[in-house]
């Protein structure tokens, strides 16, 4: 794939999630599962999606899907994605760092803490979401 971008998700862009077709029509290839390091935390935007942002201190490590895609795939889901999700620089457990989806913190204020969980997957299941 020319100029290939790779691209971590944390939410429902991951296989058989809602957004995850949106992946898939701009040409995107899943390539693994990981875990970022302990320097996020994680919230859920109305039960919906949920979003992931960086912090200095009392982070955890965030469940994740790394995918491969074109530039223009890149835009193409970016254009897409809920308004307050964004395209910044993500911190794998193994040291690489890869573009992924980060949330505003603005879109985090009101909205459950859901860190404690170690990704949207594990919340949903707990939470007994379908």
């Amino acid at each position: 794939m020319a100029e290939a971008l790779k691209l971590a998700v944390n939410g429902t862009l991951m296989r058989g999630l809602e957004l995850n077709p949106n992946l898939i029509q701009a040409g995107a290839e899943f390539l693994y599962e990981a875990t970022t390091t302990p320097n996020y935390r994680l919230w859920s935007i109305q039960d919906r999606h949920p979003a992931m942002v960086r912090v200095a201190e009392d982070g955890v490590a965030v469940a994740l899907e790394v995918w491969q895609m074109s530039a223009g795939g890149l835009v193409q889901v970016l254009l897409q994605e809920p308004p307050g999700l964004s395209i910044g620089k993500v911190t794998l457990s193994t040291g690489e760092t890869v573009l992924g989806v980060l949330g505003e913190p603005i879109l985090c204020e009101g909205q459950r803490e859901i860190s404690e969980f170690g990704g949207w997957r594990a919340y949903r299941a707990q939470s007994a979401h379908p």
